[in-house]
């Protein structure tokens, strides 16, 4: 992985933990993301005139891939949300990253990407801590608990969320091999936007869409550019450096969050969120390194 790259993928990593944060702080989560992808999409379309050049010629290919990539992570959004609503969060969170399991293989079977000893251990110590920063003690059978009750829905749900964000992925990664990331970016957020509409014209949303706004609007407005600087960062990367190595090294993230809940939100840090961080961190440092 070039130094551009990695750089610009921990960059997209705290962002974002930035726009995560963002996200905790409003009132009505779904609403909220909706109206964040209102203010990048408005951000990017009042970009764009004043690039170089011309939109590239879209494909019908392209308009698939984006089109499969926004379904993809707005369906990710919507399985783990619904894990969460019934499922502890220690319970939840681990399995809705297993999609850090998937990715590795999915860039060796299908996209031919090749893997150094110290990437895949580097791989395995980010996995290691992205699973253990939810544990609530040490020992083994903390550590398999989400996986005892498989009948749970929220279980279910999230495991289901795990892997297709590794699909997400894999489209993500052919869709800026062959087309500029920005404006990969570009269509995969109005599909996304598209996607997360058609889901709050439902009645059950409908009202809560105006005062979300009047209750969050400076989060909202700030939430734009952050979540395109993640967005835009994370593809510029993905376009330079393996998808092996760029989806597990965006895991520090996490580290960020930790950092970001001890400093600015005053949360305590347990000594298993302390190590789970620096084990993503070692994990960071052998990709890049491997």
């Amino acid at each position: 992985m070039s130094t551009l790259a990695f750089f610009l993928i921990l960059f997209s990593a705290l962002m974002h933990a930035l726009w995560n944060l963002l996200v905790k702080s409003s009132g009505d989560k779904t609403v909220f993301i909706w109206w964040m992808f209102v203010a990048s999409g408005l951000l990017l379309n009042l970009t764009l005139p004043f690039l170089p050049g011309s939109f590239p010629p879209v494909t019908v290919q392209i308009l698939l891939l984006a089109a499969a990539g926004g379904a993809c992570f707005v369906l990710y959004h919507l399985f783990a949300g619904r894990a969460y609503r019934s499922g502890e969060l220690s319970l939840v969170y681990p399995l809705t990253q297993t999609s850090i399991l998937y990715v590795p293989i999915w860039g060796i079977l299908l996209l031919g990407e090749r893997l150094s000893l110290l990437g895949i251990a580097g791989i395995l110590l980010i996995v290691l801590g992205a699973w253990s920063v939810q544990l609530r003690r040490v020992a083994f059978a903390e550590m398999l608990r989400p996986f005892t009750n498989l009948t749970d829905p929220s279980v279910r749900a999230a495991l289901l969320a795990g892997f297709i964000y590794s699909l997400g992925a894999v489209i993500d990664k052919t869709g800026v091999t062959g087309y500029s990331p920005l404006y990969f970016t570009y269509l995969l957020v109005m599909f996304m936007f598209v996607f997360m509409t058609f889901n709050l014209l439902r009645p059950r949303y409908r009202r809560r869409i105006v005062p979300e706004w009047r209750r969050s609007r400076h989060l909202i407005l700030a939430a734009g550019p952050v979540m395109m600087g993640s967005f835009l960062s994370f593809r510029y990367g993905l376009q330079m450096a393996p998808m092996s190595y760029a989806v597990p090294v965006r895991q520090i993230s996490l580290l960020f969050a930790v950092l970001i809940g001890v400093l600015i939100l005053g949360e305590t840090c347990g000594r298993i969120r302390f190590a789970a961080a620096l084990t993503i961190l070692a994990g960071v440092l052998l990709v890049r390194l491997g």
